[in-house]
């Protein structure tokens, strides 16, 4: 067999996967308004279930931590209802697919989310930068209010909650999004984080809002149905650390205490971190590997025992068959920029299977 490490099953915790090939989260705008899954996400998803594990796009646990607009949420009833009929339609393919959980912070607009939702960060700290919103085009990034202490306990619970919802949406588990300049990583980075309570300071202190809801969220629905994503030297969304490398190390100790599932680690830009070194050696087996990976090099980091599995974000855009394209060493299609967010089915579910290439 063609890349025999890659195609070969693996179990993280609760989850058991057909094959390493895993389907990395990506935000693409399809919901409705309120943040509803409908049908056109449940074809997309199924036409991708034959990974071993699909990641799916980072859903909001409450109004206040939603970033885009058309983003899904995990926060309502309609929510629960619509991400059940994609969970469904996954799994009578035969697929696994856990939920990422992302809490946005201080990266919004209440051009998106309404008035009546709130910009909160770890600190009252304004980032650079603007996003599109369907209501006024291109606007800045709100001004957060800092979290109280006892609000930041509230947002924990949030995070447990929206494990609950996702088992109750048919998830398979759920995933951490700890990266990419969203509240996580917010606390977490000395720039975005001059808090002089319990979550501020030390490294220890500004890791502790993400350790506690990797907790609270492992303890709602078992850990071995928890991962998280993190990513050293991330810079994304106006983000800086003082040390990136001992702040994530800490995420990694704290995270491998709770007998997670895996660890998502994307490959880090900053050359003097080896991210997949820091998280084997902090977290040990059970990662899954991420960016700029192609099926002969995704085969060579597992097969060198860099990480048990890996993750595809863009290839997975317009190659709905991946796996059966990396098995039958087909070329990969390309993808189009220009709908990435767009509304409706061009450029979403529309991208053609290869002629000949079984599944």
């Amino acid at each position: 067999m063609k890349l025999p490490h890659l195609l070969s099953a693996v179990k993280f915790g609760e989850l058991e996967l057909a094959n390493r090939v895993v389907m990395a989260p990506m935000t693409r705008n399809r919901a409705d308004a309120e943040g509803v899954p409908g049908a056109t996400m449940v074809e997309y998803y199924a036409q991708r279930a034959d990974c071993g594990l699909i990641v799916a796009e980072g859903a909001w646990p409450s109004r206040d931590g939603q970033a885009y607009c058309r983003q899904p949420g995990i926060a309502t009833a309609a929510q629960i209802a619509g991400w059940r009929a994609v969970t469904d339609a996954v799994h009578a393919r035969g697929g696994c697919i856990v939920l990422q959980i992302m809490h946005a912070g201080r990266i919004g607009s209440h051009h998106v989310k309404g008035e009546a939702a709130q910009t909160v960060s770890s600190s009252a700290i304004r980032a650079n930068g603007e996003l599109f919103t369907d209501a006024a085009g291109m606007q800045p990034y709100d001004a957060p209010r800092a979290l109280s202490t006892e609000e930041v306990r509230g947002v924990v619970a949030e995070h447990r909650q929206a494990a609950l919802n996702a088992r109750a949406a048919g998830f398979d588990g759920v995933e951490l999004h700890c990266t990419s300049g969203y509240l996580p990583m917010q606390f977490m980075c000395s720039g975005t984080n001059v808090r002089t309570d319990e979550y501020g300071g030390s490294v220890d202190n500004r890791v502790r809002f993400a350790a506690e809801c990797l907790q609270a969220m492992a303890e709602a629905i078992g850990p071995g149905r928890v991962g998280f994503r993190f990513n050293p030297g991330n810079t994304y969304n106006d983000i800086s650390d003082a040390d990136s490398a001992a702040t994530h190390t800490e995420l990694v100790r704290r995270a491998a205490g709770l007998g997670l599932a895996y660890a998502h680690v994307m490959r880090s830009a900053d050359p003097e971190i080896d991210a997949f070194a820091l998280a084997r050696s902090g977290f040990g087996a059970g990662l899954i590997l991420n960016d700029g990976f192609d099926g002969d090099s995704a085969e060579a980091a597992i097969a060198g025992g860099v990480g048990e599995a890996v993750s595809f974000a863009r290839h997975y855009i317009g190659n709905p068959d991946l796996v059966a394209r990396l098995r039958e060493g087909v070329e990969l299609a390309r993808f189009s920029r220009k709908t990435l967010y767009t509304a409706g089915a061009e450029g979403y579910t529309d991208y053609p299977a290869a002629q000949g290439v079984s599944a």
